[in-house]
């Protein structure tokens, strides 16, 4: 559980961002899968982070009171002995207020009541408009009911609604020291399983086995969940940048390439490593595989305070498409190439997003000018290059077509320079190597 004194510092450090007006930041719902089963509930990201509450159905409600102080209350299920025998304990309206620190606490029943009330005083409302159409006209007919009682006095329908997204992805961009060491946890825990991976995996396993070996080792970690669906792609399935079917009979040649993060305590790695099935890199394979280690190590070392977001990408397009040119895929002059974008065809995604709470984190990548963001320390982002070349693609040399090869680690922004939090998981040749013999 997160301490409540950080959650009431972030909440504190939002507010004063965002100034006076009434804060509305809703949970998750539970959905029904089918019949009265329910999918697993995960609290909504933003919500958590300012409360640490981790149940469904639970609303926020927070306001400064002058410099340095504000009053929250949330609004949560209450106890019911009957819902706890089938589902769980609840925390309920007490539990909210000793175990998460908040000032108040109250029934999830009595939210649009209260907040008819809270609104008096406040001339605007943060709060996101759109996410949930049925919590949204709820607000709604508050504020309609709410004009209609003063209507003799003229005034406004409604306060004015500002979005505090950008506020909060602000905040969440900079991870503080406890959040840095949560996410060296789950860096930790998801080395592990890419390390099982490596050692298990062998020609004649379906993706699927070597999937549920990875992510045993999450659970015996301590991770209740992944941070992302699990992409276990062997082969020309390596190809497919979101492959999640992990239902392919691996066979000898073949490389797997694996993207899977734990999260722990709501924050969540992301790696992904490229190996060979039967434990021992061909010779086309290796010289792939080097020009994409030599292009994520390039990317890495341009990551420090100061430098921009995308610096890791263009630092990698000059790397892969020197190697493209070293491997005969491409001729012609480097910087020409880099110029016209000719490697797109093979590596045609980015090489970075931010990490933290989501694996595709908040916060922005470029100012109101469009400029780039510039690297800070407290910083996380992925620098993921890859290569992909498909089985028919006439265009690249017959040793080459058919291989698929990504390496991604999490990079921290440090005063001085930068840190690797997934550094333990082996990614030169002969470290993959040996850890695919156990």
């Amino acid at each position: 559980m997160t301490d409540p004194a950080i959650t009431a510092r972030r909440r504190q450090s939002l507010l004063d961002k965002l100034g006076d007006g009434l804060l509305i930041l809703p949970t998750g719902q539970e959905m029904l899968r089918n019949s009265d089963v329910h999918h697993d509930f995960r609290p909504g990201s933003d919500f958590e982070y300012l409360t640490g509450f981790p149940e469904p159905d639970a609303v926020l409600v927070a306001w400064r009171e002058g410099r340095g102080r504000h009053r929250s209350v949330l609004f949560v299920r209450p106890r019911d002995k009957a819902q706890e025998i089938w589902n769980g304990r609840r925390l309920g309206v007490s539990g909210a207020i000793r175990r998460h620190g908040v000032d108040e606490a109250h029934s999830i029943a009595e939210l649009w009541k209260k907040v008819a009330t809270l609104l008096d005083g406040h001339e605007r409302v943060f709060h996101t408009l759109g996410r949930d159409g049925r919590f949204d006209g709820s607000l709604m007919e508050v504020l309609r009911k709410r004009a209609h009682d003063r209507r003799r006095s003229n005034p406004p329908a409604h306060p004015v609604f500002e979005d505090p997204t950008p506020a909060i992805g602000q905040l969440r961009l900079i991870k503080s020291r406890e959040e840095i060491e949560i996410m060296e946890r789950s860096a930790e825990i998801s080395v592990a399983g890419h390390l099982r991976a490596m050692c298990v995996a062998r020609p004649g396993m379906s993706e699927l086995e070597v999937q549920a070996e990875l992510e045993a080792e999450f659970r015996r970690g301590g991770s209740r969940r992944n941070g992302y669906p699990s992409i276990v792609a062997s082969g020309p399935n390596a190809g497919i940048l979101h492959y999640t079917d992990n239902d392919r009979r691996m066979r000898r040649g073949d490389l797997l390439l694996v993207d899977a993060g734990a999260e722990m305590l709501g924050y969540t790695a992301d790696i992904t490593r490229t190996f060979p099935v039967d434990g021992i890199f061909t010779p086309a394979q290796a010289a792939v595989y080097r020009v994409v280690l030599a292009a994520e190590k390039a990317g890495i070392r341009s990551v420090k305070p100061g430098s921009s977001w995308n610096s890791p990408h263009t630092t990698c397009l000059r790397v892969i498409t020197r190697g493209l040119v070293k491997l005969g895929v491409l001729r012609g002059s480097v910087p020409d190439l880099v110029k016209d974008g000719a490697c797109r065809k093979w590596f045609m995604h980015g090489t970075s997003h931010w990490l933290g709470r989501d694996v595709h984190d908040v916060g922005s990548y470029e100012d109101e000018k469009g400029r780039p963001t510039r690297f800070r320390p407290g910083m996380v982002l992925t620098v993921e290059p890859g290569l992909y070349f498909d089985a028919r693609d006439m265009s690249v040399p017959k040793e080459f077509r058919g291989i698929g090869i990504r390496i991604e680690d999490d990079v921290l922004v440090t005063r001085s320079g930068h840190r690797v939090l997934t550094a333990a998981a082996p990614k030169e040749l002969r470290d993959i190597e040996a850890a695919c013999r156990g």
